[in-house]
């Protein structure tokens, strides 16, 4: 028998934060997340939850999990976009349409008994964290903050109903062929010297400045994107003291012209080739890894680049990538992945074509009305 429960108990939401492993049992390419990292995201005292909420559900069958889902409502993405969208995230089910669909169902009602006409995803929990279902690009595993699921994820949401209304591109990038291309050294030094731009790196001495600078051009130079939502001071404070542990200062930049920052880029190693090894689980021993593997891992993500919009069109992006694939090689990185870029992000698109970056991964964002 089939049956859906709401998470209510200490013990269900156990259940829920460890049913992927199920799902991804065997499957070489997935990369456990951190459970310290899930529990987070779940705990009331998330950020998340200053301006949403959420309810989890778990889909039983003969006594056994079979399926995840959490229906959830951001207040602060329909004010920015004065609609009424709900959303789904934390998906994962077993290769069954009838459970699928009895999950989004279960959604779908949450949500529309709070008003909402429209649900969106997946989100978990909103588009600033886990945003997207990959559908194509399986054979590499994922880059650290990126979603990975099966295959037959997309069957089962499209075989439902929902419809893409966005696509998020992964775009792989080789060092070598960036460096050793003269027209970007020489496309480089033209814009320095067009535009007076100064490249620093990110001072790990006043985190909270710059975390603060970083806050600002994200959400002036994201704020007309497809999903965007601002980032609260809260988020914020959670990224800064995520990343203060895993950040190589010499991979973030600012570019700045007559001494205000414009620009920014930041890129991380990819502790994902670490997390691997780990099982979701950091201690008591795993966090040696974090230093010891270290020096293995040959792959970095540009996670965020992004110029202020009177500054855009005069070169600083390509200026900012130089200096991110020049900085990477540095560290023995030989491959990056800028992501996501939006489908219909024409200027970032044509950044990537500029240092000859290739889409290798694809992720679709979906609605269906309620």
């Amino acid at each position: 028998m089939l049956t859906i429960q709401p998470v209510e108990t200490p013990k269900q939401k156990k259940q829920f934060i460890h049913f992927p492993w199920k799902i991804y049992a065997n499957d070489p390419v997935w990369v456990p997340p951190l459970l310290m990292d899930i529990k987070e995201k779940l705990n009331p005292k998330f950020s998340f939850f200053e301006f949403g909420t959420m309810q989890m559900y778990l889909a039983m069958r003969d006594g056994e999990i079979v399926g995840r889902i959490a229906a959830l409502q951001n207040d602060l993405y329909n004010k920015e976009h004065n609609d009424k969208t709900g959303f789904f995230g934390f998906f994962e089910c077993i290769n069954d349409q009838n459970i699928a669909n009895l999950l989004f169902d279960t959604a779908k009602k949450w949500l529309q008994e709070r008003g909402r006409d429209i649900m969106h995803g997946p989100a978990s929990p909103s588009s600033n964290h886990d945003y997207g279902l990959l559908v194509d690009g399986y054979d590499d595993p994922p880059k650290l903050g990126m979603t990975y699921n099966p295959r037959y994820y997309q069957t089962l949401v499209e075989n439902y109903g929902f419809k893409k209304t966005q696509g998020l591109f992964a775009y792989k990038i080789d060092a070598n062929r960036v460096m050793e291309d003269p027209k970007m050294v020489r496309g480089n030094k033209i814009v320095r010297e067009r535009t007076g731009v100064k490249i620093r790196n990110f001072n790990m001495k006043d985190i909270k400045g710059e975390v603060e600078i970083l806050r600002k051009i994200y959400n002036e130079a994201w704020e007309k994107n497809y999903g965007f939502v601002p980032m609260t001071d809260k988020e914020i404070d959670e990224y800064a003291a995520g990343f203060k542990q895993i950040a190589e200062p010499s991979l973030i930049f600012f570019a700045e012209i007559d001494g205000e920052p414009v620009g920014t880029a930041l890129s991380l190693l990819d502790y994902n080739y670490v997390f691997k090894q780990m099982n979701g689980r950091l201690f008591p021993f795993n966090f040696i890894k974090m230093f010891t593997q270290k020096k293995h891992i040959t792959w970095a993500r540009v996670m965020l680049l992004g110029i202020l919009p009177k500054y855009r069109g005069k070169g600083l992006d390509a200026v900012l990538y130089y200096e991110t694939v020049k900085a990477a090689q540095a560290l023995g990185v030989e491959y990056g992945e800028a992501s996501w870029i939006l489908e219909d992000n024409a200027m970032m698109r044509r950044g990537m074509e500029l240092i000859k970056g290739e889409i290798y991964k694809t992720y679709n964002v979906y609605e269906v009305a309620i």
